[in-house]
């Protein structure tokens, strides 16, 4: 008998190729490969149809409350509607109440969203996942934005405090999420806002990496287990996780659903406080754009997640060519920790930075400034932009200045920069055309469209064809301080199809 099975084993192989032959036979002939491209005329693209958002200070209450900025740049001419809805304390199988629905594709607008409604008592106190370290909590207020036809295609949303000017981009929802930024001894307040756009409970992680301490880093210091009802949002106070860190790396994932996660820090619970932009997945190479002209220290923040040692190159992108910065050689890390480099020499000096690792790593750089409460303005590694980026709520005139910072630090790149007034057409707009020589970075001032007095507009970045990868930041300047560093976001309006292939590989053993 033994000696039999591997016979059997090759015909029963054999019957699955034919029969699976036989039914791609039959779907060939059923269903041809389509002779016309997609959007945009790119043959093996679809046209985006949908896209959700989740921001958490829109409808929250004190120092967090803030109004939702929109904007949606399409190619298409078809109707579409972004509909804004509460996020439900406690969780809802449901959409929340509507907050507000916009059908005005290419042109941006600003979204007050009222207070939510104070908390029930059943849900004011400490909710599963709480523990002597992590408070655990019901949200209050948040918003989704859930966004069809042309309204999807090049949206970009973001989350807005005073005047409209943006504080956040509000994120998509994935299972895993990035963060870097101070820790809790300049921070004595983090806290980790989880926000759940599905119709069913989604559980989270939360991994934190930090620096070395007297007691060892806090690395793979877990919090676990978090439940994310449907359509809602909870939040966790995470200082008793990270006591004493200078530095911190965090790392949210799920085990089952999707959530969109955001990260506030301050120093004070009655302090705005900030934002931390999500940093890029770990790598071998970061870039870091954004980083100004203005004077102060620069810190390197690199966190080595894995448990292999890292050796560190750091390289400067700036307008006078790349180089090695003094102190961005021969740096060597140890696993599970979270380091800060000084590097003194690029104050003063607009660039990007480029950190090459012998093992994946998270990268972000300090910069003097920040909203009140915030131990510093801080800049994360990042994505180059693919076919447009977007960014509304950006200040200029009285309300501010906008700066975009964008760097190539490999090829040449070259980009068309639009800048439009809210409730103005984008495509309208006439836009610049700038060129980012290899190796190096340049600072473009945004101004008001000639001729208009106005506080804040939106903002299109396009890398035009032939360019090298285009890295870009906006920097938002209030009363001469910075107050964010936000990278621009890719705001597509097609997504690659993904290839198929008739193998048969993963049959054979």
């Amino acid at each position: 008998m033994v000696g039999r099975i591997p016979g059997r084993r090759l015909l029963f192989a054999a019957f699955v190729v034919l029969a699976l032959a036989a039914i791609y036979g039959i779907a060939g002939l059923r269903h041809p490969v389509p002779a016309a491209g997609y959007a945009a005329g790119k043959a093996g693209h679809a046209p985006v149809t949908s896209a959700i958002r989740a921001c958490p200070a829109p409808g929250s209450a004190g120092v967090t409350a803030g109004s939702l900025a929109t904007a949606a740049v399409p190619t298409s001419a078809s109707a579409g509607t972004a509909v804004v809805t509460r996020l439900v304390a406690g969780g809802s199988a449901t959409l929340g109440p509507v907050a507000a629905t916009i059908s005005s594709p290419d042109i941006s607008q600003v979204t007050a969203v009222k207070t939510a409604a104070t908390l029930p008592k059943s849900l004011q106190a400490n909710q599963p996942g709480s523990s002597p370290r992590v408070t655990t909590q019901t949200g209050r207020g948040g918003v989704e934005v859930n966004a069809t036809g042309a309204m999807a295609q090049g949206l970009a949303v973001e989350q807005a405090g005073s005047g409209g000017i943006s504080t956040a981009q509000c994120g998509s929802p994935g299972t895993s999420f990035w963060f870097i930024g101070p820790g809790q001894s300049s921070a004595s307040h983090i806290e980790l806002y989880l926000m759940n756009t599905d119709g069913q409970t989604a559980d989270a992680q939360v991994t934190a990496v930090t620096d070395v301490t007297k007691g060892g880093p806090v690395f793979g210091t877990a919090d676990n287990g978090i439940t994310v009802p449907p359509h809602s949002m909870v939040t966790q106070s995470l200082g008793g996780l990270l006591q004493s860190s200078k530095i911190v790396a965090l790392n949210v994932t799920t085990s089952f659903g999707r959530v969109v996660a955001a990260v506030r820090e301050s120093k004070s619970g009655s302090d705005q406080g900030g934002w931390l932009p999500q940093a890029a997945a770990p790598a071998t190479t970061q870039i870091i754009p954004g980083l100004p002209s203005t004077s102060g220290s620069r810190e390197l923040y690199v966190a080595v997640p894995g448990e292999a040692a890292a050796s560190v190159k750091v390289t400067a992108v700036t307008s006078r060519g790349s180089y090695q910065p003094t102190g961005g050689t021969g740096i060597e890390l140890l696993g599970g920790t979270a380091n800060e480099i000084s590097l003194p020499s690029l104050g003063g000096v607009a660039s990007a930075v480029k950190v090459s690792s012998s093992v994946p790593v998270v990268a972000g750089m300090l910069v003097p400034g920040g909203p009140v409460g915030m131990p510093a303005a801080l800049a994360t590694s990042a994505e180059p932009v693919q076919e447009q980026g977007v960014l509304v709520g950006s200040p200029v005139g009285a309300a501010g200045s906008t700066d975009l910072v964008l760097s190539a630090p490999a090829q040449a790149a070259a980009a068309r920069v639009v800048v439009s007034a809210a409730g103005v057409a984008i495509n309208d707009a006439s836009g610049t055309v700038v060129q980012v020589r290899a190796g190096n970075t340049i600072v473009v001032p945004i101004k008001a469209p000639h001729g208009r007095r106005i506080t804040q507009v939106v903002i299109v970045v396009s890398p035009l064809p032939g360019s090298g990868p285009l890295y870009a930041a906006r920097v938002i300047t209030s009363r001469g301080v910075i107050q964010s560093i936000m990278p621009v976001p890719s705001s597509l309006t097609w997504v690659p199809e993904a290839a198929v292939h008739s193998s048969l590989d993963a049959l054979v053993p």
